[in-house]
């Protein structure tokens, strides 16, 4: 497995396509409203990114056809936004951005909800997904293990009553959107490959409220859940520095 390891300078420019990212994910935030479209997102959001000076990284990425993934309520991952996907009040909606500048990747994730009235449940879901994240970020550290992130975000979100996502995981990240390693969002503490200072790593876990199977529709992208249980989806893009996770998509 060849891990890319990256330069200060390197890491200051995936910083800069971080930014981007996070300010498109938060324009996203603020047009997620009952009544809006998924297209509506989409549309201000490719706007956004070429006002960023930056180019989006989804689109035309093994041929998917948006700058976002939109991802409503029991779907999980690479939604697509269409002009028919209408959001709801109660909905939530997961928000998946990837920009590129200088040939350097940022790529995170937030799930939003739509309106005031969130049941109790989706409310805890979102609430632990982001934690799980955050677990997961804070065992980030040189010698630290793969296993070690993926065994804290196990932990907030089973320790809820919710259910890891198996089927797609994090992923090393650089001059590509997908390098190597993998980084599962399970896992065993002391497992797994050890972190170096200059890796780069995109953490994101996916949570469902029901159980961990999934499924992807005939659109050949949008994948579910099995259930129809509700899903969540936050990622970061950090990187391994001496001092620990510095996050570079806050």
């Amino acid at each position: 497995m060849a891990v890319v390891l990256k330069s200060a300078s390197e890491i200051e420019k995936m910083r800069r396509a971080g930014r981007v990212v996070r300010e498109v994910l938060e324009l996203a935030r603020s047009l997620a409203k009952p009544g809006a479209t998924t297209m509506d997102l989409e549309q201000a959001a490719a706007a956004r990114i070429r006002e960023l000076g930056a180019r989006a990284a989804f689109k035309g990425y093994h041929g998917f056809p948006a700058v976002l993934c939109t991802s409503i309520n029991s779907e999980v991952v690479h939604g697509i936004p269409s002009v028919k996907r209408v959001l709801k009040e109660g909905d939530i909606v997961s928000v998946d951005c990837g920009a590129v500048i200088d040939g350097y990747f940022g790529d995170a994730a937030i799930t939003i909800p739509v309106g005031e009235r969130l049941d109790p449940v989706t409310e805890k879901l979102l609430r632990v997904t982001e934690a799980s994240l955050h677990a997961g970020i804070a065992e980030v550290r040189p010698g630290a293990r793969l296993g070690d992130v993926g065994a804290a975000v196990q932990k907030v979100v089973e320790d809820a009553g919710f259910s890891v996502v198996v089927d797609f995981v994090g992923h090393g990240i650089g001059t590509n959107m997908h390098e190597d390693p993998q980084v599962p969002n399970f896992g065993e503490r002391g497992q797994g490959m050890k972190l170096k200072e200059g890796m780069v790593i995109a953490i994101e876990p996916m949570v469902n409220a029901g159980g961990p199977e999934v499924k992807v529709l005939a659109d050949g992208w949008t994948a579910v859940t099995s259930d129809g249980s509700m899903s969540a989806h936050f990622e970061h893009t950090v990187a391994v520095t001496a001092e620990g996770a510095r996050i570079l998509t806050d």
